[in-house]
């Protein structure tokens, strides 16, 4: 562990030395209701522990029950909260014996009765503790080499002072310590010391021994906490501890601490609810017992991202050291990036600072500061009080004193922790303890997170990947998307949207989500919207898109499902037909505010039953309309329910305001759970303001169905005034019906669209083989020219899949 130096201090302790000054200092506080936690922390400190444990002979002695523990939660590393005293578990074979056990990584592998963690990379001491009633001592390092020979001489000396009279807290007859109580959680009877008596204000005497008369004197707001731990039989074993109000006769509530740990019950005996109850105020408010030092282990813990350790960091550094600023920086090849400044606003930082680190993540090589570069070598934290010649960098962090934590990462250095003090600063040995404990844990910390976060910047990259990159423009009408992963974990979601342009000025609006988070419901979600957007653009109807994605997806042999909701809208007509695959409904605004569920039928999920029926529901869409689809991730949570959630929904959107879609979509994912992926999607409809012209024919298989087509787009083209560009028109109309007379069979259509000065000829028929060019024609041939033909008069053409079939287009300018 790295020693805390001050620069021109004479002499330095080794470090069981000073492990030795503070446990006498423990020592003289015997009646303290949290010695024992105190000693424990100096592990944290001296013997570089990243958690450590004390077990305890419990009822009967046929069980080592957990007595307290500080540090990383112990579900981390598999510790549990009791052991077999007869067992071959390391803290019962310490006990038994009087030995202790110092086991590695490989001796974790093959100890059967120590590999209860999901990794075995750690070390495990375990020794004994001769108190009354012996127990043991159980301690993790996450350093690679483990406990070297000052960390094991620390061990042993906590282990000895951290010997205690056992029966006094475990034993259901025994006489209570002042501050202690004991409470059966079958009855709840509990037993109270006098001074825990005293606290609420009760006589002895009076007392009833029911835990709903001390409850009864309990803020009414700190209650449900209180409720939380007293009335919970399944509470791991030393794990709650909290603060709560009660109320007194005059003046302001008192502020109480519980600390409380679960004995698990014998046979025929009840599990019992054992601890202490102080008051608050009377606590040390400094950081003498190192009580900050569990709480970042606690907040590191729980730190995913490279930003989240900074905040941890900040929050048990700063404040408890009365530190002016505080700046985090991670350390990346020769250069120092940095995370988080606190205070964050510019002006608290000097003007060097400000010039040349001017952003949110500054960067700076370790070079430009040489005071910075040698306590990374070093590897140790350093203090420079008042007065300290630095470089200009650094001179104006701290005027009244400057510390450098350097946060190691096993045989690295994962960054640094500065901080900076405006006035004079006495560093006191309890600070400069904190301090080395404090590198320790956020350097690993630090490690753990970035990785974190590349692996969640590869997640996010490819989850953009799988999504559409913009959306399209369309006539009449506008879309906007947003997609929020979860704020949970490293998986991919499943959730997707897609907007495809469809022929004739038809837009469908699809959003769907595959069951589960992991590459494979991203995998399936990909495949499933190329396989919608393939299976609309053929030009099939809304519902036989979604039958053949069913089948698909049955096809596929994979125990995921889909659910989907696909909507194909009009834009000319303002009409739309829905098709719901085990999804929600579409929510509809109306141009006066009113708000809607959309009325649809809907069929089962995608990929379940292979021969399913999907009906197809209409819905009318006037000018300002939005329709709104989304997954369940913006509606439902662990606490909301699906139903609560559409409620709220239709609410923000009958009070948005339309005209700005982009602002309506951030304001609904403001009040997302983010618990599940969240993916929506919105359309404005605003109807188109020149409306194509249209008309069609169906050509009969007569001799004379290619002069039909031309008289009937003779006489549309007449009507629709079009006086120029009539001929090539009809030459376009009669190489394309000749076509697909000769080459296909079944039935041809003919469709005449005419937008402003555009002609567009389209002939459909029930063939998929698209029309081929041909390279070359010889002068005797006979046929094979009426593609060129088309080409040499059209602005564009070409051809498109339709519901089996194709259509054959081609552009022409006319003049009206």
């Amino acid at each position: 562990m790295a020693n805390v130096v001050n620069e021109g201090a004479e002499g330095r302790g080794t470090r069981t030395l000073r492990a030795e000054g503070a446990l006498r200092a423990i020592a003289a506080d015997q009646d303290s209701p949290e010695r024992v936690r105190r000693v424990l922390e100096q592990a944290l400190v001296f013997a570089g522990a990243a958690f450590v444990a004390v077990y305890a002979p419990g009822d009967g002695g046929e069980l080592l029950c957990l007595v307290e523990s500080v540090g990383v939660p112990r579900t981390l590393y598999g510790v549990r909260d009791s052991y077999p005293v007869a067992g071959r578990s390391p803290a019962a074979e310490a006990h038994r014996s009087g030995r202790p056990g110092w086991l590695g990584p490989r001796e974790l592998a093959a100890h059967a009765h120590a590999r209860r963690a999901p990794s075995g990379d750690f070390h495990l001491a375990a020794l004994p503790v001769r108190g009354d009633g012996g127990g043991s001592l159980l301690a993790v390092s996450e350093r690679p080499e483990g406990f070297d020979t000052d960390d094991r001489k620390c061990l042993e000396l906590i282990a000895e002072a951290v010997a205690f009279p056992v029966p006094a807290v475990t034993a259901e007859g025994a006489e209570l310590p002042p501050s202690a109580f004991s409470l059966a959680m079958d009855t709840g009877r509990v037993r109270v010391g006098d001074d825990i008596l005293e606290l609420f204000g009760l006589d002895p005497a009076e007392f009833d021994g029911r835990v709903e008369t001390l409850l009864g004197l309990t803020v009414p707001e700190d209650l449900p906490a209180l409720m939380s731990v007293v009335e919970a039989d399944h509470m791991s074993i030393g794990d709650r501890e909290l603060e709560f109000r009660v109320l007194r006769p005059a003046g302001p509530p008192k502020w109480l601490r519980l600390s409380g740990r679960m004995l698990p019950g014998g046979e025929g005996r009840p599990a019992r609810l054992v601890g202490t109850v102080v008051d608050a105020s009377k606590l040390r408010p400094d950081i003498t017992d190192v009580a900050r030092v569990q709480r970042l282990a606690a907040a590191l813990a729980t730190a995913v991202t490279v930003r989240d350790v900074g905040k941890a960091v900040v929050a048990a550094l700063r404040r408890p050291l009365r530190a002016d600023r505080i700046a985090l920086a991670e350390l990346e090849s020769d250069r120092l990036v940095v995370t988080v400044l606190d205070p964050p606003e510019p002006e608290s930082w000097p003007e060097l600072w400000r010039t040349e680190w001017r952003t949110e993540w500054p960067d700076a090589p370790v070079r430009a500061m040489p005071t910075l570069a040698a306590a990374l070598r070093e590897g140790r934290a350093r203090i420079w009080p008042a007065g300290t010649p630095l470089e200009p960098a650094l001179a104006d962090v701290g005027r009244g004193g400057i510390a450098v934590l350097p946060l190691p990462a096993g045989n690295r250095m994962a960054g640094i922790c500065l901080l900076g003090w405006d006035t004079p600063h006495d560093f006191g040995p309890d600070e400069r303890a904190l301090l080395t404990a404090s590198a320790g844990l956020a350097g690993q910390a630090l490690m753990r997170a970035r990785a974190f976060d590349a692996e969640h910047e590869l997640v996010g990259m490819l989850q953009r990947q799988l999504l559409p990159r913009r959306l399209p423009r369309l006539p009449g009408a506008v879309a906007v998307a947003r997609y929020l992963p979860s704020t949970a974990g490293l998986e991919l979601g499943g959730d997707w949207y897609d907007v495809i342009p469809l022929p004739e000025n038809h837009v469908a609006l699809v959003i769907g989500d595959v069951q589960g988070h992991s590459a494979g419901a991203a995998t399936l979600m990909g495949q499933m919207r190329t396989a919608l957007r393939a299976y609309a653009v053929e030009g099939h109807p809304p519902d036989v898109v979604v039958s053949h994605a069913n089948r698909l997806l049955t096809d596929m042999e994979t125990d995921l499902f889909a659910t989907c909701a696909y909507v194909d809208v009009d834009l000319e007509e303002g009409s739309a037909w829905c098709v719901r695959a085990g999804h929600l409904p579409p929510l509809l605004r109306h141009p006066d505010g009113g708000t809607e569920i959309a009325e649809t039928e809907g069929g089962p999920p995608l990929g379940v039953v292979r021969q399913a029926d999907f009906p197809m529901s209409p819905l009318r869409l006037r000018p300002g309309t939005v329709v709104v689809l989304t997954t369940d991730g913006l509606v439902e949570s662990a606490g909301t329910d699906i139903d609560e959630g559409v409620d709220r929904l239709v609410r923000h959107l009958s009070a948005s305001d339309p005209a700005h879609l982009g602002l309506v979509a951030d304001s609904l994912l403001g009040n997302a759970p983010r618990s599940d992926d969240v993916a929506l999607l919105l359309m404005r409809y605003d109807g188109m303001e020149l409306r194509p012209l249209r008309e069609s024919w169906t050509v009969w298989r007569v001799p004379q169905a290619v002069g039909h087509a031309r008289r009937f787009t003779r006489r549309t083209l007449r009507s629709w005034g079009v006086t120029e560009g009539i001929d090539p028109v009809l030459l376009v109309v009669s190489e394309l019906v000749t076509n697909a007379l000769v080459h296909t069979d079944g039935q041809v259509r003919l469709d005449l669209t005419l937008v402003n000065d555009r002609m567009r000829v389209a002939v459909a028929d029930a063939s998929p083989r698209s029309p081929v060019k041909p390279t070359s024609i010889g002068w005797e041939a006979t046929g094979g020219r009426g593609i060129l033909l088309v080409e040499a008069v059209s602005t564009a053409w070409g051809t498109v899949p339709a519901s089996g079939g194709k259509h054959v287009w081609a552009e022409l300018a006319v003049r009206r």
